[in-house]
């Protein structure tokens, strides 16, 4: 795995980590803590030479000079991955207040040990420049291992070929799509749909922002025009259906190319329950649900403080459904939804006042990189919605196989990284941003009592949070490249394509040419009845009235063959008033075909719902006569008794 380490031709930067920083603390145990993966539990001691998991079990023999640390009581788990991150990201001439060093350091702080941070190119900047841009920014800060995608604000064939060597040479597999943001980085769909084709031939994965952009623009309008300029404007604009319609078509832009899709970040319920839904018909989708959207809700926007409700700005805004948080736990807990991340992009308050007078110009982005394990503990396994180990999923497991740097990230297995958190449940913290590692004035979780302590972090086999202490190396990380076709993703889009080409099948016909084929014809009905009738049942079956029938039919004799009955449609017309409850039907020009009673008794058995069935007084019993039934009754059919 550690292939996939570092810079990859181009001209990716080259950092050189100082030799006493590689070398520190390359021995250490973790004795007797109950180790989580995503798939079960177990009890034993974890060692970890030269930044990896040497061996896990009981009792281990190990060399001397090793440190040991006592995780009796406590977890030990992955360390968490946060797929969505903006650190310095350029917003209208200001850059996100985080950098990569204060980004990746609270990060680590909160018990995450990599990042995937995203590279959003200018309209008409070359991919490949601002890739080099970011990671020239990240490179000698970032505080423990970190990876990018790159956005596609616009489209043509030289984004298409930047998209190729992006895959080929830099270890990027994720490219991000904004259905939002009219007339700057917005795709419209024929755009998405050969980004997506892209995408798919690369075996990369596409990341959707899902909301209708051009409705929003409308809106926006609209509602500064009533005069409402503050905060509130912004969820107003972009109210929860505007998500789901672009949730919706991204689905269906994705299963019709049948490339896999990510949407991020979902922010509603009704974006998650369709996440859901396409889920279960088959379509390879995932979802992403963030530290806000679980951990807060959009009843803050109409806080009186300004200040408290522009710090919630983020896109698409939290919703004012306090149930909204508890209902993308649940899908989380059911894997409706596959990931949490933070979608960290954070701003000041002077910089949030950039939009004093108009919402739309207020900075979008909340923090939640290093409270978002915090949160969904809280929320989710001390709060009784998951146990630790889908906390371990969604936090940590599902991203590192999603995007393919599974098992090297996201699991406590020989071999893999060393990247763990040791997890104390039974210790708590009070999220404040008087407390906490973000270069921000605000945090939406002010107040905010949770769960859950990461009391030790180690990232790379270093221990970077040791007994609650941040003790971070700025440029301690490593860029980790992300392989394309990623097994966890391209498996089922392989098991789709199959399942799609199997439905394509033409039907053989003898050139064109042919007779107009219907089952009635000119008010006649040909009714085939066959030598060997089976007695119909329902689907649920075992009924007394199912029994009944096949009893009746069994009793019997062998019908004489009848090849078919012709019965002309009445040409008279019923009286629409008379009530035909007590009297016989008046028909005229009916034709009666005598058959052997046994099939008449068969026909009769055999009836379909709503056709009338008329029976015609038989004489002596070795004179029987027909019973026959018309399709359509004097006057023509209708949906009554007929």
């Amino acid at each position: 795995m550690s292939s996939q380490r570092g810079a990859s031709g181009g001209s990716n930067p080259v950092k050189k980590v100082p030799i006493h920083l590689q070398s520190s603390q390359n021995r250490l145990i973790l004795k007797s803590g109950k180790i989580v993966n995503a798939d079960g539990m177990t009890d034993g001691d974890v060692f970890i030479e030269d930044g990896c998991i040497k061996e896990i079990g009981k009792n281990l023999i190990i060399p001397g000079g090793t440190r040991s640390i006592d995780a009796r009581g406590k977890y030990i788990m992955p360390g968490g991955i946060d797929v969505s991150t903006h650190f310095q990201m350029p917003c209208i001439g200001i850059k996100s207040a985080d950098d990569f060093y204060t980004g990746t350091k609270a990060a680590v702080a909160g018990g995450t040990t990599m990042i995937f941070d995203t590279v959003v190119p200018e309209k008409g900047e070359s991919l490949l420049d601002a890739y080099g841009k970011w990671r020239t920014w990240a490179e000698n800060q970032v505080c423990c291992d970190y990876t990018v995608r790159v956005a596609l604000t616009s489209w043509s064939e030289k984004v298409k070929g930047e998209m190729e060597v992006l895959v080929r040479d830099h270890g990027v597999n994720s490219f991000k799509i904004y259905m939002s943001n009219k007339d700057e980085s917005m795709l419209r769909d024929n755009e998405i749909y050969a980004a997506l084709e892209t995408c798919k031939k690369l075996g990369a994965l596409a990341l959707i922002h899902a909301e209708n952009g051009d409705i929003i623009a409308e809106n926006s309008k609209k509602i500064i025009a009533a005069g409402i300029t503050g905060p509130e404007g912004h969820e107003l604009s972009r109210p929860e259906e505007v998500e789901t319609e672009a949730t919706h078509r991204a689905c269906v832009l994705g299963s019709q190319v049948n490339c896999p899709v990510y949407v991020v970040p979902v922010m509603s319920k009704s974006a998650g329950d369709i996440i859901a839904e396409k889920r279960q018909q088959g379509c390879v989708v995932f979802g992403e649900a963030i530290a806000a959207s679980v951990g807060t809700d959009g009843t803050n926007y109409r806080n009186p403080s300004w200040r408290h409700a522009a710090a919630h700005v983020v896109n698409p805004p939290l919703r004012p459904d306090p149930e909204t948080p508890a209902h993308l736990l649940n899908l989380l807990a059911r894997d409706d939804l596959q990931v949490v991340g933070s979608e960290n992009c954070t701003f000041t308050h002077e910089q949030k006042k950039l939009g004093a007078t108009d919402f739309r110009k207020i900075p979008s982005g909340v923090n939640g990189v290093e409270d978002r394990m915090s949160v969904v503990w809280q929320k989710g396994v001390q709060e009784g919605r998951m146990d630790p180990t889908r906390f371990v999923a969604v936090t940590s497991t599902n991203a590192a196989k999603i995007f393919n740097v599974f098992p090297q990230k996201g699991a406590v297995l020989a071999g893999s990284d060393a990247d763990l958190v040791i997890w104390d449940p039974r210790k708590t913290r009070t999220i404040s941003a008087k407390t906490h590692h973000h270069a921000t004035d605000n945090n939406i979780f002010e107040g905010m009592t949770c769960f859950g302590v990461p009391e030790y972090v180690i990232c790379n086999g270093r221990v970077c949070v040791d007994e609650g202490q941040v003790k971070v190396l700025q440029g301690f990380g490593n860029f980790v490249q992300t392989p394309p076709f990623a097994p966890f993703v391209y498996d089922l889009i392989r098991d789709s394509d199959q399942r799609k080409l199997a439905k394509l099948k033409p039907v053989l016909r003898d050139g064109t040419d042919g007779e107009m084929m219907s089952k009635v014809q000119n008010g006649v009905e040909h009714v085939h009845v066959s030598e060997s009738p089976k007695p119909v049942t329902n689907s649920g079956g075992g009924g007394f009235y199912d029994n009944a029938r096949k009893e009746s039919v069994q009793s019997l004799p062998p019908p004489t063959p009848v090849e078919e009955i012709m019965v002309k449609s009445p040409s008279g017309v019923r009286n629409m008033q008379e009530s035909t409850l007590d009297k016989e039907p008046k028909i005229e020009e009916i034709e009666k075909i005598e058959v052997p009673a046994p099939a008449v008794k068969l026909i009769e058995e055999q009836a379909e719902p709503q056709r009338a069935t008329i029976r015609v007084k038989a004489p002596p019993a070795a004179e029987a006569k027909t019973t026959v039934r018309v399709r359509q009754p004097p006057g023509g059919r209708s949906s009554g008794l007929w």
